[in-house]
């Protein structure tokens, strides 16, 4: 599940005895926005003077968020550079991915390991962010620590949400709710309801 602490709850009330997995997506995402978003708006405004500069890094929001697996050769370059020029980034776009490498980690003793290693380099680090972030996500370690026992995600049913949005946008939405329905059984054929 995501961090959301209702539904933390509606577990522990109704299902005490259930482990809860927090989702990499979401935790990465949530990292994202507020962590890297706010290093690289703060390290571009520290660029005021030299108008070049802070628009280059302003417009590197999408390929410091992107898995580097999904760069192109252009973007991947775009990236190094800003990486190897600015400190703050780069520290921040290499803690993100060790925080990314909790969810494969063997077990939960390798996974606590890990984070505690994660959390040391945060201090080191003196960011600010990355320090509230680390503090903040510290009281969902339980389930984080838990995906190494249980690999869980919601990655198909993130999908899902997203592909029945889109279809709900397409259409600027439906009056007639029997024909939104049949246009998202449409557009999952052979999944059942």
């Amino acid at each position: 599940m995501d961090m959301n602490t209702a539904f933390d709850l509606e577990v522990q009330t109704h299902c005490p005895n259930a482990r809860i997995i927090y989702d990499m997506f979401h935790v990465v995402a949530k990292f994202g926005r507020e962590v890297m978003d706010r290093v690289r708006v703060d390290q571009a405004n520290q660029l005021k003077a030299d108008k070049k500069a802070r628009r280059w890094i302003k417009r590197s929001r999408w390929v410091l968020l992107k898995n580097r697996e999904n760069l192109n050769a252009k973007q991947q370059s775009y990236l190094d550079e800003i990486l190897s020029i600015n400190r703050d980034l780069m520290i921040t776009h290499l803690l993100g991915a060790l925080l990314k490498e909790l969810w494969y980690c063997e077990s939960e003793k390798q996974a606590q390991g890990l984070w505690e290693v994660w959390c040391q380099q945060v201090r080191e680090s003196g960011i600010q962010p990355l320090i509230n972030f680390a503090r903040k996500l510290k009281p969902y370690l339980h389930g984080i620590v838990a995906s190494a026992s249980y690999h869980l995600n919601t990655c198909t049913l993130e999908g899902i949400n997203n592909k029945i949005k889109l279809i709900k946008r397409m259409g600027y939405g439906y009056r007639d709710t029997e024909y939104f329905f049949l246009k998202i059984k449409a557009a999952f054929p052979g999944k059942p309801r």
